[in-house]
């Protein structure tokens, strides 16, 4: 549950990066992302899915607010609308793949 709440609240993070917003904003969204990310990592880790863990870990680094890495705006945009959706769909596959029959 917890992990679909933080999926979706990053989503909507990064979607919203599309727009105009003052620079402030998208510090909070890579420390967030970090953040986000961090725990995602700890809990596929926990329930022994290393793939996961592993794409989980390289978003936290993509993301962290530390070593800001350059890409531009237009190339951050195409990032920040594939890993919403990416995120979004794993919440329905992962429910996919849990469903009881």
């Amino acid at each position: 549950m917890i992990e679909n709440l933080i999926k979706i609240g990053l989503a909507i993070l990064f979607f919203l990066c599309l727009l105009a917003m003052p620079y402030g904003f998208y510090q909070i969204v890579r420390f967030s992302a970090l953040v986000g990310f961090a725990i995602l990592a700890y809990q596929a880790s926990e329930k022994q899915n290393k793939a996961e863990m592993i794409i989980y870990i390289c978003l936290a680094t993509l993301f962290q607010p530390i070593i800001k890495i350059s890409l531009g705006r237009e190339i951050w945009n195409i990032i920040d609308v594939v890993v919403g959706i990416g995120l979004i769909a794993s919440i329905f596959l992962n429910q996919k793949l849990h469903r009881k029959p």
